[in-house]
């Protein structure tokens, strides 16, 4: 399903385990409570996605475009995240413990209630010279 265009589905609690989705177009995709446990959605575009509750356990989801996405809920644990666009998302109360956000982009994300690695320590903002 490389590159497929699955724009504005609806793949609520789907088992999509072990899918091959990369480069894959779901925006807008409704994808809650799906389970995607070790699927490959590399480089895939999930802008605005509906995805509360989802499985992304083990999942390749380098480069992968997940701006102002729902993801509240979402499990990430040991997701290659390396080069994903998390801008703008809700990632109220999801799980990233035992992830490396490192070259993620969590610019703009609330994570007062996400459960982040102990040692993440944000990037941060570019300062502003007058």
């Amino acid at each position: 399903m490389r590159g497929e265009n699955l724009e504005v589905t609806d793949l609520r609690r789907a088992c999509l385990t072990v899918c091959d989705l990369p480069g894959a177009i779901l925006r807008k995709v409704e994808l809650r409570n799906a389970d995607l446990t070790e699927a490959s959605l590399a480089g895939a575009n999930l802008e605005g996605a509906q995805a509360s509750g989802i499985e992304f356990f083990r999942c390749d989801l380098s480069n992968t475009n997940f701006q102002r996405a729902l993801l509240r809920n979402a499990n990430f644990r040991l997701a290659n995240v390396n080069g994903a666009k998390f801008s703008g998302a809700d990632m109220g109360v999801a799980i990233l413990r035992e992830t490396d956000l490192s070259g993620a982009d969590l610019s703009g994300v609330d994570l007062s209630t996400t459960l982040i690695p102990k040692n993440y320590v944000p990037a941060k903002a570019e300062s502003k010279s007058a």
